[in-house]
């Protein structure tokens, strides 16, 4: 298991995937940096842009977007250069071949969304910076962003991973999901937040810390729903995909 995992971070961790979300990552550091340099320590707009960096750009856009690229692509080298055929003839239990693929994209996409998220919610909570913002007692904020990150890139990387193995044309299927029913559907209606990644992340990091984000309020289901939902959706998708692997014709 460990030696596939080192293959399979050193497969997405490629140079060109990596530069691809660091840049997508720089995104929300770079408008929160220009916010804290515009904005004035004591305004109130601050707390409401963050919740609104946090949601519109990062939860909802580059989170998706980030995982989708890696966990899709998690099998993909084997798919194409047809060697996953050797890794199924092992004698080794199939969860234990999905398991360090889908770790692999949490571990290389998680890092950094949540470095992002972090730097962010700093940058952007407070116009004097990281270290004060610490010494304020604020240092809830951005343990909140870190776990809801974490919980996302978790449940997606699961969705993603079984995508990647179900078709050809994950990338298609998964910009459809994240735009349509992540981004369009779930904003209007709010019993889809339930089934929604998007509305789990949120609510995850309302609940942890609700007087900072108190502008999503409006926006969340309650926070052990949330939690419960996001486990479920993550252990539902491990599951197809192991029987996605097990029943699929290896070439």
């Amino acid at each position: 298991m460990l030696v596939l995992l080192r293959i399979s971070v050193r497969q997405l961790a490629s140079r060109s995937r990596l530069i691809l979300i660091l840049l997508l990552a720089l995104l929300p550091v770079g408008l929160a940096a220009l916010v804290s340099a515009t904005l004035n320590e004591d305004s109130t707009s601050n707390g409401e842009f963050i919740s609104t960096l946090l949601d519109g750009l990062l939860i909802a856009g580059i989170l998706p977007i980030v995982t989708m690229v890696l966990a899709t692509a998690s099998f993909g080298n084997e798919l194409e250069d047809r060697t996953l055929s050797y890794i199924v003839l092992k004698p080794v239990p199939r969860w234990l071949i999905v398991l360090p693929k889908l770790l692999a994209s949490i571990i290389v996409g998680g890092l950094v969304l949540i470095a992002s998220g972090v730097v962010a919610t700093l940058l952007g909570a407070s116009s004097l910076g990281a270290v004060l913002l610490v010494l304020d007692g604020n240092l809830q904020a951005t343990l909140a962003v870190g776990l809801a990150l974490f919980a996302g890139v978790v449940t997606y990387a699961a969705i993603f991973t079984w995508a990647g193995l179900v078709s050809t044309r994950a990338i298609a299927f998964a910009l459809v999901y994240v735009f349509l029913w992540e981004g369009l559907i779930s904003s209007f209606l709010g019993g889809v937040r339930y089934l929604s990644v998007r509305g789990y992340t949120l609510s995850i990091l309302h609940g942890l810390d609700d007087k900072s984000f108190g502008p999503l309020g409006e926006r969340v289901i309650e926070f052990p729903a949330a939690l419960v939902g996001a486990a479920v959706t993550t252990a539902v998708f491990f599951w197809l995909t192991v029987r996605r692997l097990r029943r699929m014709d290896v070439p």
